[in-house]
């Protein structure tokens, strides 16, 4: 999607807005992340959401692979 000139020319004057501002301001202090409980992830909810993820995309599981190395260096 392209934006047209009178588009691109009122973008820097809504930047400059201060409803933009104050309205990004405060989505940034209400947002809610639902994985983290006490400030510290949960992760019941997290594998709970990867499951869920996976299924919306038809993720199909890959079959588990043992790694068989012994010594593996970064």
């Amino acid at each position: 999607m392209e934006i047209n000139d009178r588009q691109k020319e009122e973008l820097p004057r809504l930047a400059q807005a201060a409803t933009l501002k104050n309205d990004m301001r405060y989505l940034n202090e209400h947002r809610h992340n639902p994985l983290l409980v006490n400030g510290k992830v949960d992760i019941d909810r997290w594998i709970t959401f990867l499951s869920e993820y996976n299924e919306f995309i038809n993720h199909s599981p890959k079959p588990f692979r043992q790694i068989i190395d012994r010594i593996m260096k970064l």
